[in-house]
């Protein structure tokens, strides 16, 4: 039995034999007493490539945005943000619950927020509305199908944010493919954003883990937010192993990714009637002809062994990674767009 084509995400990878290897001969100590000798490799490896003074390992990438959003902002004021951000439909209202701000969601032209969409959705100073204390960007944003924001477009941002005295936290789970995609240095979009958040259990492969990086005075305060929210972790050199080893084994090889998903996206484009999102990197959205629902189809694609995730009532997600190789791709294609045609009877 063939097994599944998993493209619900890019988090669902196994390690491979390689760094499973590195994960069970990392040298470890107590990160929280001593501090761990592999995971200190880590944190000196992403802050050298985002160009930060330091960087700390996280567990999860929404504890190191939340942690971000921790530092960077005051509580009972305002979070701008693209309205589509993983920050807000995707982290259970943190925003709100762990650091007191509301999220003031804005929209663009494109598919992505710009610097005239920030501008026109600062509010004007008044003592009965709030007041905002913080602007988000996320690179390579998710929900508009793995849109890259150029470097021009994120100091854009940056430069009107600084007019108005604001700070910016990127949200750069995907950052790493951005920078592949568009063959910019990764330190040149790190530098557009004060605390920056990359992960490493998406592209990169690791199990586990992601980092916030930022000043040394931003990240004192980030690994006593850290420790609050509970992420103090004891030898965790074993999990960063994986991590170091996905950005030097697994980060090179990401541009096959991307052209797995153009290839997907072309299979399956005008089947029944359904749209692709053209993908900057490795997502691709699938909006649906009238009729299909987005759980018709998912379901449909399951029984022929291939996964995909609804996005919402008319659009799927389909996530390209490095556990689905050429061959594996050209099957789901064929059974993505023989089901949308099928459906769309």
């Amino acid at each position: 039995m063939q097994q599944p084509i998993d493209l619900r995400s890019d988090t669902v990878t196994r390690p491979t034999p390689a760094m499973r290897r590195a994960m069970a001969e990392a040298e470890v100590g107590d990160d929280v007493l001593d501090g761990d000798p592999t995971v200190r490799a880590l944190e000196d490896r992403v802050a050298s490539l985002l160009g930060k003074d330091r960087a700390l390992f996280f567990p999860s990438g929404t504890m190191a945005n939340q942690t971000g959003v921790w530092l960077l902002s005051r509580r009972g004021t305002e979070v701008l943000l693209d309205a589509e951000a993983h920050l807000i439909h995707w982290e259970i209202a943190g925003l709100a619950a762990l650091c007191g701000v509301q999220p003031r969601p804005l929209r663009g032209s494109g598919a992505v927020y710009d610097a005239a969409a920030l501008r026109a959705g600062i509010r004007p100073a008044s003592p009965n509305a709030p007041y905002a204390s913080l602007v988000c960007v996320e690179n390579t944003h998710n929900g508009a199908g793995g849109k890259v924001t150029s470097v021009e477009g994120l100091r854009a941002i940056r430069d009107v944010a600084r007019e108005h005295s604001l700070p910016v936290h990127m949200d750069g789970a995907r950052l790493w493919n951005a920078a592949v995609a568009t063959g910019t240095n990764i330190a040149d979009f790190a530098a557009c954003a004060d605390t920056v958040m990359v992960s490493f259990s998406k592209g990169l492969g690791a199990p586990v883990g992601a980092a916030l990086a930022g000043s040394n005075e931003a990240m004192r305060d980030a690994w006593q937010t850290r420790k609050r929210f509970g992420g103090g972790m004891r030898q965790s050199g074993i999990l960063a192993a994986a991590a170091l080893h996905g950005i030097e084994q697994h980060w090179p090889r990401m541009h096959e990714d991307h052209e797995r998903a153009r290839e997907l996206a072309k299979a399956v484009d005008g089947a029944g009637g359904a749209t692709v999102v053209a993908p900057d990197t490795n997502i691709v959205m699938i909006d649906l002809p009238a009729g299909v629902t987005a759980g018709a189809l998912s379901a449909r694609c399951a029984e022929q062994g291939v996964k995909i995730s609804p996005w919402n009532a008319s659009r799927v997600r389909a996530v390209t990674h490095l556990d689905v190789d050429q061959g594996k791709i050209a099957r789901a294609g064929e059974v993505i767009a023989r089901s949308l045609e099928e459906l769309s009877r």
